[in-house]
C-alpha cells in the first residue's frame, strides 16, 4: 500500500463538504535571487502538523472547521501553464463559494490564484498585498508574469486603486512613476509600523471602496528576522504579530488568501511554520465572523 499524501493539518473533509479549501502550487521558476519556493507547499504541510487543533485565542478548534486539502497542483513546464491550471482550480474553488487558501511557490501565482474570487465578486473586492516589493514593474527579465510583477498583474484584474500593498520598502524608480500615475496606493512598512493592523486594514478598505478582500502575503513582506527562508529578503519589515493580527483584522471582509515565497533551501524550518501557522489564523479569523468562503 503507497503511503497516504501528506495534507494539511486538521484537513478532515471531503471537497464536497468543504468551507476551506487548501492548494499547493509548486512553481518557481521566475525566481531571480534564490530559488526553491517550489519545495514550500510540502515543508508548510509539514509544519502544520506541530500546531494544536485549538486557537486558544479565538476559542475555534480547527477539526470542528470543515477543510479540504487538493493536494499540489502538477510542477508545470511554463508560467503560461501554470497561470492556466492554477486560475481554472481558484475559479472551480470560489465558484463552489468555498474559500481558497493557496500555498506557492512563488508570487506569480498568486494573480491566477485570486482570479477566482475576482470572478464571484467582481466589483466589489480588493487586494491587500503584504510585500516587501512594490512589485509594479510591467515586466521583469522580459517577463510579464515574472513574479516581481504581481501587484501589476492584479491591477490589470481589478484596477490599480483597488490594490493595496502593505510593508513595502524596495521598488524602482520605474514601478513608483507608474504607480503615481496610475494612483496606486499603499503602506510602507515605516508607516504600517505606525500603525495599528487594524488602521492599516480600515484605510485599505476605505482606500479602496470594497466589502469584500483577496489578502495575498508575501513572506518577505515580514522581516527577515521573523521570516529567514525566502527568496528575496529585504530588512526592515513587519514584524510576524503584526501581520497575524492583520488577518484578524481583515477576517470580517476575507474572501480569498495566499501564502508565497517561503524558500525552504535557505530556511531552518521556522520560516515553513510561520506560514502554516497564518493559513491556521486565516482559518479561524474567517470562521470567527461566521463567513467562510466569504458567504455573507
Amino acid at each position: 500500500m503507497s503511503p497516504r499524501p501528506l495534507v494539511f493539518a486538521d484537513s478532515l473533509s471531503t471537497f464536497d463538504e468543504a468551507d476551506f479549501v487548501i492548494v499547493g502550487v509548486p512553481f518557481d521558476r521566475t525566481s531571480s535571487f534564490r530559488g526553491g519556493s517550489r519545495d514550500a507547499p510540502q515543508e508548510i504541510r509539514k509544519a502544520s502538523h506541530n500546531f494544536e487543533p485549538y486557537m486558544y485565542e479565538l476559542d475555534i478548534d480547527l477539526r470542528d472547521s470543515a477543510i479540504h486539502d487538493m493536494g499540489d497542483l502538477d510542477e508545470m513546464g511554463s508560467t503560461e501553464d501554470m497561470i492556466m491550471e492554477m486560475s481554472f482550480v481558484s475559479e472551480k474553488i470560489s465558484g463552489q463559494k468555498k474559500f481558497p487558501l493557496i500555498i506557492g511557490g512563488e508570487h506569480s501565482i498568486s494573480p491566477p490564484a485570486a482570479s477566482g474570487s475576482v470572478s464571484r465578486f467582481k466589483g466589489d473586492i480588493g487586494i491587500i498585498v503584504v510585500d516587501a516589493h512594490l512589485d509594479f514593474r510591467r515586466e521583469y527579465m522580459g517577463d510579464g508574469n515574472n513574479h516581481a510583477c504581481a501587484s501589476r498583474r492584479f491591477s490589470d484584474m481589478v484596477g490599480p486603486q483597488r490594490v493595496f500593498p502593505i510593508g513595502t520598502r524596495s521598488m524602482c524608480r520605474e514601478e513608483m512613476d507608474d504607480a503615481e500615475e496610475g494612483k496606486l496606493r499603499w503602506l510602507s512598512a515605516s508607516e504600517a509600523n505606525r500603525l495599528s493592523p487594524s488602521e492599516a486594514v480600515s484605510r485599505a478598505v476605505s482606500s479602496m471602496g470594497v466589502e469584500k478582500l483577496y489578502l495575498s502575503i508575501d513572506v518577505d513582506g515580514m522581516d527577515p528576522a521573523f521570516a529567514p527562508g525566502t527568496g528575496t529578503p529585504e530588512p526592515f519589515g513587519l514584524s510576524a504579530v503584526w501581520v497575524k493580527e492583520l488577518i484578524r483584522a481583515c477576517g470580517p471582509f476575507l474572501a480569498g488568501f495566499d501564502i508565497v515565497e517561503v524558500c525552504p533551501p535557505v530556511d531552518n524550518g521556522n520560516t515553513s511554520a510561520l506560514a502554516a501557522r497564518l493559513i491556521r489564523e486565516t482559518i479561524a479569523s474567517v470562521e470567527i465572523n461566521g463567513r467562510p468562503g466569504g458567504k455573507i
